[in-house]
C-alpha cells in the first residue's frame, strides 16, 4: 500500500487502562469497600487483591455474588480485619518488638560494664533464670548473636558517648 501512496488507517490497538491511578485513588473514589496496602489494592470484605488498573474489573468484582455473599457475612461479624501485605507486617516495629531490642541492647550493655563474658549468657541456669525472672528474657539469643548483632551497635553508642565527653 505503502507503494501507491496510501497510507493505513491509524492502528486502535490504545489500552483501556489508566496508567496514572494508584490504588489510593481507587480507595477514594469507591469508599470503605476497598483499601489499600503495599501499593495493592484489597476488597476489604474479601481479603482478595483486585487490580486498580482497571475500573471495570473493581466494579465486575462489586457486583459479584461471592462478594455480596462475603459483605454480608463481613458486616454481620462487625470485626473490622483489613488485609495486609507481608512486607508491611514485617516493617510494623509494635511495642513488643521494640521492647524486645531494649531488653537485648540491656542485657549486652550490662554484661559488658560488669566486665562479663557474653558466652555466660548460654550457660542454661542463666537461661532459665532470664525466662523466669526477666520480662523478655527468653527472647535474648544466644551469645554468637550477641557478639554479631548486638555488640556492635553498644560498642558505637559508647564509642559516640565517649568522643561527646572529651570535647
Amino acid at each position: 500500500m505503502e507503494r501507491f501512496g496510501v497510507k493505513s488507517a491509524p492502528s486502535r490497538n490504545r489500552s483501556k487502562t489508566a496508567l496514572y491511578v494508584t490504588p489510593q485513588d481507587r480507595v477514594s473514589e469507591f469508599g470503605s469497600e476497598l483499601h489499600e496496602d503495599g501499593g495493592k489494592l484489597f476488597c476489604t470484605s474479601c481479603n482478595v487483591v483486585l487490580n486498580h488498573v482497571r475500573k471495570s474489573a473493581i466494579n465486575d468484582h462489586l457486583k459479584s455474588k461471592t462478594h455480596t455473599k462475603r459483605k454480608a457475612e463481613f458486616e454481620e461479624q462487625n470485626v473490622k480485619k483489613k488485609q495486609r501485605t507481608l512486607t508491611a507486617s514485617l516493617q510494623c516495629n509494635s511495642a513488643a518488638q521494640t521492647e524486645k531490642s531494649s531488653v537485648i541492647q540491656d542485657f549486652v550493655k550490662m554484661c559488658l560494664e560488669a566486665n562479663i563474658p557474653l558466652e555466660k549468657a548460654d550457660h542454661p541456669s542463666v537461661r532459665a533464670f532470664l525466662s523466669r525472672y526477666v520480662k523478655n528474657g527468653s527472647s535474648i539469643p544466644k551469645s554468637e548473636q550477641l557478639r554479631k548483632a548486638y555488640l556492635p551497635d553498644g560498642y558505637d553508642n559508647e564509642n559516640q558517648l565517649i568522643n561527646t565527653e572529651d570535647r
